[in-house]
């Protein structure tokens, strides 16, 4: 118990230095965090009606945040397989970077849910025992149960990893690899039960596709890894961190076939709608090309399909999927793309026209641009901090001094517990 209080007291010390630009970066996601609970506060006070949602679209650009960042969760199981399962040692070294971005990403997903419902202090509904999780007849209690899940085994599986590297251990395979090995279906599990929560709505033929959990899963392995080489670029220009073009490169490589079955999946479910010409084209026919003059997703879409498919071609060619310039332009237009089609191009299309025929435009409101802001500035500083610490000792600059005290980072000293930090004191 008394190592991890010092581990723990250790990371917050890590955690309150840096750069300058260190303390920008923190601060200005903290300002943007504060005004997201201030329009949240806001919204509390007056209801969902200070939102663009109404009876025709009750899911909007909340639940667009949400869905997408399901599969930003996901994606780490894409490191996960070639680290723990053919153990290839380039991934390998980075596999606990995609496992904290699913734990930033989870925590985003689960604020963005409580900010679409009107009533959150309603929660310990939720709670067994307490209240009624209506599992497992409820897909919404099984969503809760699934996230809860990957949420903890990445908590856990991240924590041990770092915590016995700082004190200079090898983490214990019988410990890790049985839930290594667990969270892969339970990331599988988490975007296919959030892409049950669509099929199972039979009013909705937008989303009464049954490719629709593999498409889910398709764009997950495109914009969750191409945020992950975004990070890596980053890190190593500006770390001492160490990680390998062989692992960027087959990251990007999977990315290309990952992306070719997303864009097959929807041509194959456009496909279908045109060539049968049934009613429930109406909403295909909203997206792609407007619905008696009603076109305001229309030139999202269409954009997010350019930047698809040429984002697939750099991916495609080894040149410039290897060429960082290039690499860095189609990680951008793939997280982008992946982001409009699977937010926006998904969730409201859905409910255009409704069951009673009526066209109502969603377009979300200042307020839900707001705290949508503030959520996601949450989840990068959640991101910032866990990298703060992950880094330092995963490349050996944070650890545990040889008297089990203390441990370096560069010029700064950070001490663990009394007696170190007495020495530091006496030092100075």
């Amino acid at each position: 118990m008394k190592n991890i209080w010092s581990f723990f007291m250790g990371t917050l010390v890590l955690i309150s230095k840096g750069s300058k630009a260190y303390y920008i970066w923190v601060g200005s996601l903290l300002g943007l965090a504060g005004l997201g609970v201030i329009g949240y506060l806001y919204q509390l006070n007056q209801g969902l009606a200070v939102t663009a949602m109404k009876d025709q679209v009750s899911w909007g650009f909340y639940i667009s945040n949400f869905t997408f960042l399901v599969g930003v969760a996901a994606a780490a199981v894409l490191l996960v397989i070639p680290a723990y399962v053919y153990h290839w040692k380039p991934i390998k070294e980075i596999a606990v970077l995609g496992e904290l971005l699913a734990i930033s990403a989870i925590c985003m997903c689960l604020m963005f849910v409580t900010v679409d419902i009107g009533r959150p202090d309603r929660f310990w509904h939720l709670i067994p025992k307490i209240g009624l999780l209506n599992f497992p007849q409820s897909l919404l209690a099984w969503d809760v149960v699934v996230l809860n899940i990957y949420l903890t085994l990445n908590l856990v599986i991240a924590v041990y990893i770092l915590y016995e590297t700082y004190y200079k251990r090898v983490p214990n395979k019988s410990f890790t690899t049985p839930l290594l090995l667990l969270s892969i279906p339970a990331a599988i599990s988490i975007h296919t039960v959030t892409a049950f929560l669509y099929n199972g709505l039979g009013a909705r033929p937008f989303w009464n596709a049954s490719i629709l959990a593999p498409r889910f899963l398709a764009s997950a392995f495109c914009s969750g890894p191409a945020f992950m080489i975004l990070l890596f670029l980053l890190i190593r220009k500006y770390t001492k961190f160490r990680i390998q073009d062989e692992a960027i490169h087959k990251v990007a490589e999977l990315i290309a076939y990952a992306m070719f079955i997303n864009l097959f999946l929807f041509g194959a479910e456009v496909f279908k709608e045109y060539y049968t010409g049934s009613v429930h084209l109406a909403p295909l026919e909203y997206l792609l090309q407007g619905l008696h003059g009603h076109n305001a997703l229309v030139p999202w879409i269409w954009t997010a399909l350019i930047f698809n498919i040429s984002a697939f071609f750099i991916f495609l060619i080894p040149e410039t999927r290897k060429n960082n310039v290039t690499l860095v332009i189609g990680c951008m237009l793939i997280f982008t793309g992946v982001y409009i089609e699977k937010g926006m191009g998904l969730v409201i299309p859905g409910f255009v026209p409704d069951v009673l025929h009526e066209i109502y435009e969603y377009a979300p409101t200042g307020i839900e641009l707001l705290v949508s802001m503030g959520i996601w500035s949450a989840g990068l500083l959640i991101f910032t901090m866990l990298l703060r610490v992950a880094i330092p000792i995963l490349n050996g600059d944070f650890h545990v001094a040889d008297d089990g005290v203390g441990s370096h980072i560069g010029d700064q000293m950070f001490f663990i517990g009394k007696k170190a930090r007495e020495e530091a004191v006496n030092s100075e």
